[in-house]
């Protein structure tokens, strides 16, 4: 990880001194000392936030962000790729931000964040902001809406309820403003979704068919084994992480929370199911960390990069890992990942914006519809720094996973597929 102003070594405790030197020290993941892996995590949520939030907080995003865009760009208003910066990158620090205030360097770098966080939310709704954002236009709005949403839903106390009225009645207008998009059947159909459940969450007018139809049709596509369909055909890639399990998740809790109507079910029952399945699915995702860190480089959106990762850290942060998957395991585990991609050279450009690529800048591994915006949902493999350092979760001692025990000849559990 390309290591900018690192707050300081001393803001982060003792152990982020070493912490490059240990993440070189060796081609396979080494041991490392108990607070390592969140300070490692931690200085790569500083070094995404700050580049956006600071200027976005000033109306200057749009004038520092320089765009990049995939070489098969598909010609979209590039305008997009603001509400994708902005959108993803609240959605996966969101948790983070919600954490207590406290007067550590991590408790001063939590509230300067936080303040500028809700300044950026206040331009992205205001038309006379230079950081208005692209709501009208192109459907990509509806995409990046929900990890907006989302995020307001992963910390309402400290990114909704401080909100001005006028922000506030301005980001609902938006949201509603957005249902004249029609939504295609893939995994648009939970951006809508989580946009309802949203405004069901603080007390707005919300469409449920948008929310039923969508979580009706999941389940359709749920294909056994863990894992889901994106539309009519199997594909092969992360996009059960990357929005399948955390919005199918979150929606139903919303629904459960609102006791909101489901034709021919209930929603604690359809929650509990998917809660069983994205567990399974997260069995397969640890499974697929070698033992040196690295994973398997499958299917489109590649340059999402950790963000594959989001369900383990997402049920990390709920406390709902399954007792397969032991907090220090899933841990080391992660911790491992994020070291082999992010210790990799030109993750982050000359200021200090994200670059498109998997491991470093490799533009020619982008989409049609990716952008450097795009690549913010990388913050999503984060969500387990909303536990406090104090939690079992970082405290809990470190355990080999489970390619590192194959791998390394000790014992570890056979896998079977499940039926439900």
């Amino acid at each position: 990880m390309q290591r900018r102003n690192f707050m300081q070594a001393a803001a982060l405790g003792p152990a982020a001194s070493g912490l490059l030197a240990a993440s070189q020290a060796a081609t396979a993941a080494p041991a490392v000392a108990a607070g390592q892996e969140r300070a490692h995590q931690l200085d790569l949520l500083r070094q995404m936030a700050e580049p956006v939030l600071g200027p976005m907080s000033r109306g200057e995003l749009k004038k520092k962000f320089a765009l990049e865009l995939s070489p098969t760009w598909d010609g979209r208003d590039t305008s997009v790729a603001y509400l994708e910066c902005f959108g993803r990158l609240m959605s996966g620090v969101a948790p983070w931000l919600a954490l207590p205030a406290d007067d550590t360097a991590e408790g001063q770098l939590r509230r300067r964040l936080q303040q500028q966080a809700l300044q950026s939310y206040a331009s992205a709704v205001d038309p006379k902001s230079p950081d208005y954002l692209t709501w009208k236009g192109h459907g990509q709005a509806l995409v990046d809406s929900a990890y907006f949403t989302n995020a307001l839903m992963r910390a309402p106390q400290v990114l909704w309820e401080p909100l001005d009225a006028t922000t506030k009645a301005r980001i609902v207008a938006e949201i509603k403003g957005l249902r004249r998009i029609e939504v295609p059947y893939i995994n648009w159909l939970l951006f809508a979704a989580m946009n309802e459940a949203w405004l069901l969450s603080i007390g707005e007018e919300s469409d449920p068919m948008r929310m039923n139809g969508a979580i009706r049709k999941i389940n359709e596509w749920y294909v056994g084994d863990g894992w889901i369909k994106d539309g009519q055909d199997f594909h092969f890639d992360y996009y059960c992480s990357y929005v399948m399990y955390p919005m199918l998740l979150e929606i139903l809790e919303v629904a459960v929370a609102k006791k909101a109507p489901f034709w021919n079910a209930k929603p604690e029952e359809l929650l509990a199911q998917a809660t069983k399945r994205g567990q399974r699915y997260c069995e397969h995702l640890e499974r697929f960390i070698g033992p040196e860190g690295s994973y398997p480089p499958i299917g489109r959106s590649l340059t999402y990069r950790t963000a594959v990762f989001q369900p383990l850290a997402l049920l990390a942060w709920r406390k709902q890992l399954p007792a397969s998957l032991p907090e220090g395991q899933v841990r080391a585990a992660l911790h491992a990942a994020h070291v082999a991609i992010w210790d990799g050279p030109s993750n982050f450009n000359k200021d200090g914006f994200l670059t498109i690529g998997f491991r470093g800048r490799q533009p020619e591994l982008g989409d049609w519809y990716s952008n450097n915006g795009s690549m913010y949902i990388a913050a999503a493999g984060l969500l387990a720094l909303g536990l406090p350092a104090t939690d079992s979760y970082w405290t809990a001692p470190a355990q080999d996973w489970t390619q590192k025990k194959a791998f390394g000849g000790a014992r570890f559990p056979k896998d079977y597929a499940v039926n439900y």
